[in-house]
C-alpha cells in the first residue's frame, strides 16, 4: 500500500497531524513570536479545541468563521474545525462589525472564533475558551471536511461572498510539492492568514510536517531577522512587501544572513520589473518564483526567475489542470500577441475547484470565466498582463472592489453620488481614490469616521475628491476608465486631484 498522505493514499487533515505527532512528537511545528508548539502539542491541543467546538454545536460540513489575527490560535482553530469535518472560514480580525456580521449570516456558522467580543447573531467564542472547554486530548473519530477552506471576497457586486473550495479536507502532498515545499524546509509567513495565498501555502506545508514560522504582521526588517534566526528556506511575499524590504537602508538589508533561502514566492499583484530584477540580482534567479491566478483556482501560471529573465514581464505559463485564453470584446479567441480579456476554465476531466455562496459566477458559453485581467500570450505560451479590469483595484496585494466602497460611501446621507477608482501608488501599487458629489454640509472628517465604521482599513479611500456634477449617468452607470485616465493625466501634470485622507 502507498504511504499515507500521498496522491495514491490521501488521508484526512486531522489524521495527517496525528501522524506527524507520532513520527516527530517533539519537533517544532508552528512558531509565532515567542510561542512554539511541537507536533505532539499541536495535535493534543487541537483535539481539545475540536471538542470545545463540538460542544458549541459545530459538526461535519459546517462553516466555522475564524476572525483571529496571525497567531498559533489561528492555526489551532483551523485544525480543530477540520478534525470535526467542518470548514474553516477565515476573515480579517479587523473587519468592521457590519461587514463581519454579513459574512457570519452568509456562512450560517454555529460560532465565530474571535478574541474580541462583539454583538452577533451567532455565539462569539475565544480560542482560549474553546481550548479550556475540554481536557480530553485523545484522538477524535476520523472526519473529512467536504471542503478544506472557504475564504471571502467582497466581489464586484460589493456584497460579501464565500469562495468554497472544491477540494475536500484531504492530504495528498500535491499542494506542498506545487509550492516547492519539502518536509525539511522552514517556511516563513509574513502575510495575513485570512488571505488565500498565505492560507494555501502554510497549511500544505504543515500537512507534510514542515516547520512554519508565522509573523503576527509584516515588518520589513522583521522578515530578514526571522529568516536569519530560523534559517528559513522558503518565504511568501507580495510586491508591496518586496518593495518595503528593498527600500530598507542598505546597511540594514545586508546585515542579515539570508543565504538559507531556497524559494521566495511573490503573488497577489503585479511586480514592477525593476523590483523583480533587483531581487533576482540579490538572491539569484533560481530562488525567485511567481504565481498568477485567482482564489477560485480555475487555472494558474508559474514562472521562475530564470524564465523571467528570458521572458521579461511575463507571469508564466499555464500549469496542468487549467486553461487560459485571451478573448476579444466580441467573444472571439485572440491569436498570439493580441491583447484581450483573460478567461480561464478547468481542463477536461478535472473536478470543479470552487463554488460560491452569496454570488453567481460570471460564466461565458463553454464554461469560460474571467477574474478581470487584460493580457496576451507569446508564441511560447507565456502570459503577459497588460492591465486589470477597472472594476477591481489591487491594494498591496489585496483585491478591492469599487462597488463595495461606493455602497458604503452612499450610505452617508450627504453623499449624492460616488465613483471609486485606483490611482497608482509607489508603495501599495494602487491607492483607493473616491470621487464624490456631495450634498450641502458634507464634512470629510465625519465621512472618514463613517467609512471607518463600514470598511476594513485597506478598503477605505486614501484620497477624496469633491465634484459638482453627478459622477454617474442616468442609468446609474459610471465610466471608471475615463475617470481614472483623467486623474492620472492630471497627476502627471503635477495637479493633485484629491484631498488626502
Amino acid at each position: 500500500m502507498a504511504e499515507p498522505g500521498t496522491p495514491e493514499n490521501p488521508i484526512s487533515i486531522g489524521a495527517a497531524l496525528g501522524r506527524m505527532a507520532e513520527l516527530k512528537p517533539n519537533a517544532p511545528a508552528i512558531t509565532c513570536e515567542d510561542v512554539t508548539l511541537s507536533w505532539a502539542e499541536l495535535h493534543r491541543r487541537t483535539n481539545r479545541m475540536a471538542r470545545g467546538m463540538a460542544a458549541r454545536g459545530v459538526k461535519l460540513g459546517d462553516f466555522v468563521t475564524i476572525a483571529l489575527p496571525n497567531s498559533v490560535a489561528f492555526i489551532e482553530a483551523c485544525y480543530a474545525a477540520w478534525k470535526l469535518g467542518a470548514i474553516p472560514q477565515p476573515v480579517s480580525s479587523r473587519l468592521p462589525l457590519a461587514e463581519l456580521n454579513a459574512i457570519v449570516e452568509l456562512a450560517e456558522t454555529p460560532i465565530v472564533v474571535s478574541e474580541v467580543a462583539f454583538e452577533s447573531s451567532k455565539p462569539v467564542v475565544s480560542a482560549r475558551a474553546l481550548l479550556e472547554a475540554s481536557k480530553d486530548e485523545s484522538d477524535l473519530p476520523d472526519a473529512v471536511s467536504p471542503s478544506w477552506k472557504a475564504p471571502t471576497s467582497g466581489g464586484s457586486t460589493g456584497r460579501p461572498k464565500l469562495i468554497v473550495s472544491g477540494q475536500a479536507g484531504l492530504v495528498d502532498g500535491i499542494g506542498a510539492a506545487f509550492w516547492r515545499i519539502g518536509k525539511n524546509d522552514v517556511c516563513l509567513m509574513p502575510g495575513p492568514m485570512y488571505h488565500n495565498g498565505p492560507f494555501v501555502t502554510v497549511f500544505p506545508a504543515l500537512q507534510i510536517g514542515t516547520h512554519v514560522v508565522l509573523m503576527p504582521k509584516f515588518d520589513a526588517e522583521g522578515v530578514l531577522r526571522e529568516v536569519e534566526k530560523h534559517r528559513a528556506t522558503w518565504v511568501y511575499l507580495v510586491p508591496t512587501m518586496m518593495g518595503r524590504i528593498w527600500r530598507l537602508p542598505e546597511e540594514v538589508r545586508t546585515k542579515y544572513d539570508v543565504s538559507s533561502l531556497k524559494t521566495v514566492w511573490h503573488l497577489a499583484a503585479p511586480c514592477p520589473a525593476w523590483l523583480k530584477e533587483e531581487w533576482i540580482r540579490w538572491l539569484g534567479s533560481e530562488v525567485i518564483w511567481e504565481l498568477y491566478g485567482g482564489t477560485e483556482g480555475l487555472a494558474s501560471t508559474v514562472l521562475s526567475g530564470t524564465e523571467w529573465l528570458a521572458h521579461r514581464g511575463s507571469v508564466g505559463r499555464v500549469q496542468a489542470g487549467g486553461i487560459m485564453k485571451a478573448f476579444g470584446p466580441d467573444g472571439r479567441e485572440l491569436p498570439v500577441g493580441e491583447t484581450g480579456e483573460i478567461y480561464m476554465q478547468r481542463d477536461a476531466g478535472f473536478p470543479a475547484t470552487y463554488r460560491y455562496v452569496g454570488a453567481t459566477a460570471r460564466v461565458l458559453p463553454g464554461g469560460w470565466e474571467s477574474i478581470g485581467d487584460i493580457g496576451w500570450f507569446d508564441s511560447d505560451g507565456y502570459l503577459y498582463l497588460a492591465d486589470r479590469r477597472t472594476d477591481m483595484i489591487l491594494v498591496g496585494g489585496a483585491n478591492v472592489y469599487p462597488a463595495e466602497i461606493e455602497a458604503a460611501l452612499e450610505e452617508h446621507p450627504l453623499v449624492a453620488s460616488s465613483a471609486v477608482i485606483g490611482i497608482p501608488d509607489e508603495d501599495l501599487g494602487n491607492k483607493v481614490h473616491a470621487i464624490i458629489q456631495p450634498r450641502p454640509g458634507l464634512d470629510l472628517d465625519e465621512l472618514q469616521r463613517h467609512m471607518a465604521d463600514k470598511l476594513v482599513i485597506y478598503k477605505r479611500p486614501r484620497t477624496y475628491e469633491l465634484v459638482t456634477e453627478n459622477v454617474r449617468d442616468d442609468a446609474g452607470k459610471v465610466r471608471r476608465t475615463a475617470l481614472r485616465d483623467e486623474r492620472i493625466a492630471r497627476l502627471r501634470g503635477s495637479a493633485s486631484p484629491s484631498t488626502s485622507a
